[in-house]
């Protein structure tokens, strides 16, 4: 059986663009360095050859890894969702201890971008979310130690 890689529509399109790059740009970009390090000779000394090699080889890591996850994508549309909990793709109000407020969206490993409110399913508190109603109380352990906050809204924006 074949895991599904949950994921935006939007998450989605954004690994297609970065696979595109990858291969269009980045990859012809790299074997050009790799060609020109080669023409300086001895390549057991040849800083600039042995970085463009290691460069080659996180570009093609990268896109395995994409190439994987978008023949596995399952593409969530958050507005084909509703009801009154806490799912993949969700956009979630919380407010923590000292009813400090935050909204995340929950989204896929590749999405992630806390700094835009876009956390993981797979992250404790993207874990700690799914399932959970409005009003619930949900506890979240971290690095830090554990905090609690209560749901205030669930949207599917």
């Amino acid at each position: 059986m074949v895991d599904k890689v949950p994921m935006t529509a939007e998450g989605h399109t954004r690994l297609e663009v970065e696979l595109k790059n990858l291969k269009h740009n980045e990859r012809p970009s790299v074997i050009k360095a790799i060609e020109e390090a080669r023409a300086h000779g001895d390549l057991s000394e040849n800083a600039e050859y042995h970085a463009a090699k290691e460069q080659q080889g996180m570009i093609e890591g990268r896109i395995q890894v994409i190439e994987s996850n978008l023949s596995r994508a399952e593409v969530i549309d958050p507005k084909d969702l509703s009801g009154s909990r806490v799912v993949f793709a969700s956009t979630v109000t919380i407010a923590d201890e000292d009813d400090n407020e935050s909204i995340y969206q929950i989204v896929g490993v590749d999405e992630v971008d806390v700094s835009a409110g876009k956390i993981s399913h797979s992250s404790p508190i993207g874990r700690a979310l799914i399932g959970r109603n409005i009003g619930d109380e949900v506890e979240v352990k971290i690095p830090s130690g554990d905090t609690y906050f209560e749901i205030l809204k669930i949207d599917f924006i």
